[in-house]
């Protein structure tokens, strides 16, 4: 059974910083493109930065130059680093571990999700 599970959020002040970390178990990490989404009450769950297999990466506009996507093979752990943050990242951020297979149906598994609020 795979299971992704987030930590990391909380309350911080406008400015500030958070990691969030998802552990993947059950499953071969590193075939997976790892994602982080967040949803704010009201509005669309959005994509916020994803990384492959190999390390490449791409990021929402909105958080270019701020977040850091990282992923470490040996733990199956991705990684989101989040440096000054804004009242506008508050959201609920939830884990995303994708598989497009070759053959057969791809492979799509959620976490439940870790709380961050920024402050103003």
């Amino acid at each position: 059974q795979v299971q992704l599970v987030e930590s990391g959020g909380g309350l911080v002040q406008a400015g500030g910083s958070l990691r969030l970390s998802c552990a993947v178990s059950g499953t071969i990490f590193s075939v997976y493109v790892m994602g982080w989404y967040r949803q704010a009450p009201g509005q669309q769950r959005e994509l916020v930065a994803r990384i492959t297999g190999g390390g490449r990466t791409n990021y929402a506009d909105s958080v270019k130059g701020r977040f850091t996507i990282s992923r470490d093979n040996a733990k199956n752990t991705v990684y989101l680093q989040m440096n000054s943050l804004k009242p506008e990242d508050t959201a609920l951020y939830s884990c995303n571990a994708h598989y497009s297979a070759i053959y057969g149906p791809d492979s799509n598994y959620w976490g439940q999700g870790t709380q961050v609020t920024v402050s103003s």
